[in-house]
């Protein structure tokens, strides 16, 4: 072994041997010392954790309190959504928190609605059934609660004969309405109409209470196929 190797190994055998001193010497501390620092840690950890939740609830979801019957029995009043709008685009069959200006004069609060067609389609209502086209495709809705007396009231952005209402989406809208059918303002009546994709707050993903009810959502038109 050379002299240039041996001044190596006895350089680590020296940084080793400080390395050790300097854990004997944090060891000796005092218990209230040592109790301090842990505590100092743990406070530490969770003021990272609460300035990431912060911010996550901040810019990427944020909570939405169910308000109203529209959306039973899907969503009922008072349970907590997770809603984001992150690289969000609105699709058939998502549910959706929005707030218009048309909607916020009279109702105060952001809604809660299922989107049933984006711009360009055509939305068929029938006044009797309450079954609902799209393009001339009947929509299959196994989520629809068809409670009470149909829904004959819709507005003047509709096309309303004997036996039907009609709209075309028009560009940079979404025709939405609740799952409760009979028992939900939607974009079926003057009040809201068409929903501007720039009012949608963002999709709703999941129930994060009640906790008995946690739950993801998915799309009945599009998950799974």
């Amino acid at each position: 072994m050379n002299e240039q190797e041996k001044d190596l190994m006895q350089g680590q055998e020296n940084e080793s041997a400080e390395k050790s001193k300097k854990k004997r010497e944090k060891d000796d501390r005092p218990i209230g010392e040592k109790i301090a620092g842990t505590l100092y840690d743990v406070v530490e950890m969770i003021g990272v954790i609460t300035v990431c939740i912060i911010l996550c609830f901040s810019f990427v979801v944020r909570l939405n309190v169910v308000d109203g019957p529209s959306m039973e029995n899907t969503l009922h009043t008072g349970e907590y959504l997770v809603v984001s709008d992150l690289f969000y685009t609105p699709a058939r069959g998502d549910i959706v928190v929005f707030q218009s200006p048309e909607a916020a004069e009279r109702y105060r609060k952001p809604l809660v609605k299922r989107v049933i067609a984006t711009e360009g389609q055509t939305v068929v209502v029938n006044r009797k059934t309450g079954d609902v086209t799209v393009d001339g495709v009947a929509v299959e809705e196994k989520y629809r609660n068809l409670k009470g007396d149909a829904v004959n009231y819709f507005g003047e952005h509709m096309t309303v004969t004997e036996t039907d209402a009609s709209v075309t989406v028009t560009p940079g809208h979404v025709f939405v309405m609740g799952d409760n059918r009979n028992n939900s303002a939607d974009s079926r009546m003057d009040g809201i109409g068409l929903v501007d994709v720039r009012c949608i707050v963002g999709k709703v993903y999941a129930r994060v209470f009640p906790f008995n009810k946690l739950s993801v959502f998915s799309n009945p038109f599009t998950d799974g196929k």
